[in-house]
């Protein structure tokens, strides 16, 4: 069992705590952040070079993904051809914004790339580091 600590995203003024309902018995899954050796968060790092409206709007698209049951396809979805890679899509004006993660057990979702999306099919090295953080992920659970 993971014990995930509340998650404060700071981006610059605004503030939003990603996991401020998850002892509630309505929560469907909780969302937290791969972090580096470093201690730093990739998405974290990622969230912070946005602008306050687009990171609110991804902000909103990952309360949905934490609350409710079945996430549009349009916002979260299973990439194909990768090992259990989810894509967490949100568009803010012509930006189009890209989260990778995993789940860990059934409702554990762990985010650990994001970026923003230039072209119509997600770049296989984005796909590639993905993938080497999960394993990292679960390499480092399994130590402890």
């Amino acid at each position: 069992m993971v014990l995930v600590q509340p998650l404060v995203v700071r981006q610059s003024d605004v503030m939003l705590d990603t996991c401020s309902h998850i002892c509630e018995p309505s929560a469907m899954r909780k969302i937290m952040f791969y972090t580096l050796e470093t201690g730093k968060s990739p998405v974290e790092i990622f969230f912070d070079s946005l602008t306050n409206k687009q990171f609110e709007k991804i902000a909103f698209i990952l309360d949905l993904i934490e609350q409710i049951d079945i996430v549009p396809r349009k916002h979260f979805k299973k990439l194909k051809g990768t090992d259990g890679i989810w894509e967490v899509r949100a568009q803010h004006g012509n930006n189009i914004f890209r989260i990778l993660g995993f789940f860990d057990g059934k409702d554990l979702v762990v985010l650990n790339h994001a970026f923003t999306k230039k072209s119509q099919k997600i770049p296989k090295k984005e796909i590639d580091l993905a993938e080497k953080r999960k394993l990292d992920y679960l390499r480092k659970k399994e130590l402890k």
